[in-house]
């Protein structure tokens, strides 16, 4: 492997994605990520090198929005971690 001029590296157009026996479940995993993280990453936030001495609330907020998804499979998660247990405790002890 050849690593070319270090200080100025050129950039290609990155690896394609690999071809799969199973393109149904390709599609329903992009699928999931699009409905959980539809919004782009917000750049302007990151500073590389800089110091930053806080966020403002639109900070905040905009990377709040972009985590939203997320942060809701995880309640969802807790949730069914939390009730999953608890309904079958009630279906084993209270035989109705």
């Amino acid at each position: 492997m050849e690593l070319g001029n270090i200080w100025k590296p050129t950039y290609g157009p990155g690896p394609e994605a690999p071809g799969s026996s199973t393109p149904g479940l390709v599609t329903m995993a992009h699928g999931f990520l699009r409905l959980v993280q539809p919004n782009p990453l917000p750049t302007d936030l990151i500073t590389f090198g800089q110091f930053q001495s806080g966020f403002s609330q639109d900070d905040v907020r905009e990377l709040l929005l972009y985590e939203l998804g997320f942060l809701v499979c995880a309640a969802i998660g807790v949730l069914l971690l939390i009730l999953v247990p608890l309904v079958g405790c009630c279906f084993c002890c209270c035989r109705c």
